[in-house]
C-alpha cells in the first residue's frame, strides 16, 4: 500500500428526514479499488444535521442500522420537532430575509440532537472492505424538499505529526455558554489558516482536543446561530428533558393540571427514551432503575455525548494548497456549563499530515 492519499467527493440525497446512508458503498461504486489501496479513510460532512459515528461505537452497534436509528431516536424523543425553540422562531431570526425566513427548515430538535447524541463532522475509520460506514442525516427533508448533501472521503496509509500548539480560548462571565471558534474576534481560524501555509500541509488533519486540566467543557462542530447556541443549548444544558416536557404539555386541556401532569409525562417518556437508549447500546438491563433514578439528578453533560476533541479535514482538491474542509455553517464551537476561574479555557492543537 503505497499509494497517493485521494479524495472522492460525494453528493448525497436523503429520501426522508431522517437517513442513514452506507457512503462506503458510494465509494466503492466511484473507486472500487479505493478500499484495497488505503489502511484508513477520513469521512467528513459538510452538514451541521448530518454527520457520523466514531467507528468504535459504530463496532459497539456491530454496524446494525436498526440499532444506530434507534440510538438516535432516543435523542429524537429528548428533542422532539415543534417544541419551543427560539431558533426556530423565524420573527426573531434578524440575520434572515423575510424570504428566507419562509424557506429556512425548522430544525433546532436536529442540531441539538446531533449534539447530544455525539455526532461527529469529520471520523477517520480503519478500512474494513465489508464494513458499512453510514452517514447519519437528521434533516434530510424539508417538507417536500429533499435537500442535497455533501461528503469528503480522504484515502491514506499513515499519518504523521507535524505540529502542535496550544490555544487559550477566553470565555464570558456566564456560567454556562459558548464561543465560536470561528469568530474573527477569537482568531481561530486565522491562526490554523497560517500554520496550513507555514507547515505546506495538501492533506491532513488538525485535532482540537481540551487540555486534560479542562472540566465542565466540550466541543462540538455545528451552526453558531444566536438563538441556537446563546438560548436553546444553555436550556437543554440547564435541564435536558426541558423540551421532551412540552410534549406532555401541549397535549393537555387543564391548564391547572400542567405542572403535574407535564412531569408524569415526562416521567413515562423516559422510561421509554432510557429503554429504548440501552437497548440500542447494549448496557445491561440492571443499570435502567439505577439511570431512571438518578436522570433528574445528573447534569446535562452526563448524558449527552458532549466531546473533548473534534477534528478537521485539511485537502487541496480543487485548489493549488491545502485548506480546511468545512461546510457553509459549520464552526468548532467550545460549550462549558460551569465556569472557570480564569474564564479562560486550554485547546491543543495538533497538525498532521496524510501520507
Amino acid at each position: 500500500m503505497s499509494a497517493k492519499p485521494t479524495d472522492i467527493q460525494l453528493t448525497l440525497q436523503p429520501q426522508s428526514r431522517v437517513e442513514l446512508i452506507n457512503v462506503a458503498e458510494r465509494v466503492q461504486e466511484q473507486d472500487a479499488e479505493f478500499y484495497d489501496a488505503y489502511r484508513k479513510s477520513a469521512y467528513a460532512s459538510h452538514h451541521t444535521t448530518a454527520g457520523f459515528f466514531e467507528q468504535s461505537f459504530a463496532r459497539r452497534l456491530k454496524h446494525d442500522p436498526q440499532a444506530l436509528e434507534k440510538y438516535v431516536g432516543s435523542f429524537k424523543k429528548l428533542f422532539p420537532p415543534e417544541a419551543d425553540y427560539l431558533h426556530d422562531q423565524m420573527e426573531l431570526r434578524d440575520e434572515l430575509s423575510e424570504a428566507q425566513k419562509v424557506v429556512e427548515p425548522r430544525n433546532a430538535d436536529s442540531h441539538l440532537t446531533y449534539i447530544g447524541a455525539g455526532l461527529e463532522n469529520c471520523v477517520t475509520y480503519l478500512n474494513e472492505r465489508r464494513s458499512p460506514v453510514y452517514f447519519i442525516d437528521l434533516d434530510g427533508t424539508f417538507g417536500d424538499i429533499k435537500r442535497t448533501r455533501k461528503t469528503t472521503v480522504i484515502g491514506f496509509n499513515r499519518e504523521t505529526i507535524v505540529q502542535e500548539d496550544l490555544l487559550e480560548i477566553p470565555m464570558g462571565k456566564h456560567p454556562i455558554g459558548s464561543v465560536n471558534l470561528w469568530d474573527e474576534r477569537v482568531g481561530v481560524l486565522q491562526q490554523l489558516e497560517e500554520r496550513i501555509r507555514e507547515l505546506g500541509l495538501e492533506k491532513g488533519r488538525i485535532s482540537l482536543s481540551l487540555s486534560p486540566d479542562e472540566q465542565h467543557t466540550g466541543l462540538t462542530v455545528n451552526e453558531y446561530e444566536t438563538l441556537l447556541m446563546r438560548h436553546d443549548l444553555p436550556e437543554v444544558l440547564r435541564n435536558p428533558l426541558r423540551f421532551m416536557a412540552q410534549k406532555g404539555v401541549n397535549m393537555l386541556r387543564d391548564p391547572g393540571a400542567i405542572k403535574e401532569k407535564a412531569k408524569d409525562y415526562m416521567k413515562y417518556d423516559l422510561v421509554h427514551v432510557v429503554n429504548e437508549f440501552i437497548e440500542a447500546t447494549g448496557l445491561s438491563d440492571t443499570k435502567v432503575e439505577r439511570i431512571i433514578d438518578k436522570f433528574f439528578q445528573l447534569p446535562a453533560h452526563r448524558f449527552l455525548r458532549m466531546k473533548r476533541k473534534v477534528d478537521l479535514i485539511v485537502s487541496d482538491e480543487g485548489t493549488c494548497s491545502g485548506h480546511i474542509v468545512n461546510g457553509t455553517y459549520q464552526s468548532p464551537i467550545l460549550v462549558q456549563w460551569r465556569r472557570n476561574e480564569d474564564r479562560t479555557r486550554r485547546v491543543l492543537v495538533r497538525f498532521s499530515r496524510f501520507e
